[in-house]
């Protein structure tokens, strides 16, 4: 069963000769893959659910239905931050960027960004406290000032840690719509 949402547009990476292939330009897409550390903490919170659910079953055949209720409500909310997780990122269209957190999302038009580009600073470790030096894709819009800058993509998150060169295609594409959009 192919799952869409765990994949990256294949045009990406098989068209050599156009610099932003698509076949719908009109959907949301995610211009790289989701990284190993991100597939792997979604599977974790997947095979939780599963034992979650299969408590439910055995506490539903035990007689206590509004306890299964209430287990089964808990594993769905377990499938969903999964599923969730993987969501997260920053997704390109005609209309906009849109950065996808855990807890929010953030839509910005092509017309109120002033520039996408790569910059070497300090940034977090697959988001916990400690700091490291590597790379940050940056949202420079057209009404914020310098200093309040966010991050996009890092070189040291989920996505990203330890594969230098999917960072650097995937913030090459990220530029190149902005750069597309940007003008048209």
């Amino acid at each position: 069963m192919p799952l869409p949402f765990l994949t990256a547009d294949r045009a990406f990476e098989t068209a050599e000769d156009v610099a932003l292939p698509y076949e719908d330009r009109d959907r949301w897409r995610r211009p790289y893959r989701p990284g190993p550390w991100r597939v792997g903490a979604a599977a974790l919170w997947l095979l939780l659910a599963s034992f979650v659910l299969f408590a439910a079953v055995l506490i539903a055949l035990t007689g206590s239905v509004s306890e299964a209720a209430v287990i089964l409500g808990v594993a769905l909310v377990v499938i969903l931050g999964a599923l969730r997780l993987l969501r997260v990122g920053v997704w390109v269209s005609p209309r906009g960027l849109r950065h996808v957190r855990y807890f929010g999302t953030r839509t910005t038009p092509w017309a109120q960004i002033a520039a996408v580009r790569t910059v070497q600073q300090p940034v977090r470790w697959l988001g916990l406290p400690r700091t490291v030096q590597g790379q940050a894709l940056i949202l420079v819009r057209t009404d914020r000032q310098a200093q309040d800058l966010p991050l996009l993509l890092t070189t040291h998150n989920a996505d990203f840690l330890a594969r230098p060169g999917s960072f650097d295609r995937a913030a090459d594409t990220i530029e190149a719509w902005a750069a597309e959009n940007r003008r048209g």
